[in-house]
C-alpha cells in the first residue's frame, strides 16, 4: 500500500457516522446486493423492510 493510500485508510477509520448515516449505508448496501440478483428490487422496497425490521424490533 502506498503512503498517500495509508494516510487515507488512516483518516477514513477515524470517521464517525450518525445513526442516520449508518441506515441509509445500510440501505444502500441491501439495494446493491438485492439489485444484483432481481431486478425488479427498488430503493423503496428496502426503505420499507428496512422499517418493517426497526419496528419489529422496537
Amino acid at each position: 500500500m502506498n503512503d498517500r493510500l495509508k494516510v487515507l485508510v488512516r483518516k477514513a477509520s477515524k470517521v464517525k457516522m450518525t445513526s442516520q448515516q449508518k441506515d441509509s449505508q445500510r440501505i444502500s448496501f441491501a439495494y446493491g446486493t438485492t439489485k444484483i440478483e432481481n431486478d425488479n428490487i427498488t430503493r423503496e422496497m428496502v426503505r420499507t423492510a428496512a422499517r418493517k425490521i426497526q419496528a419489529a424490533k422496537s
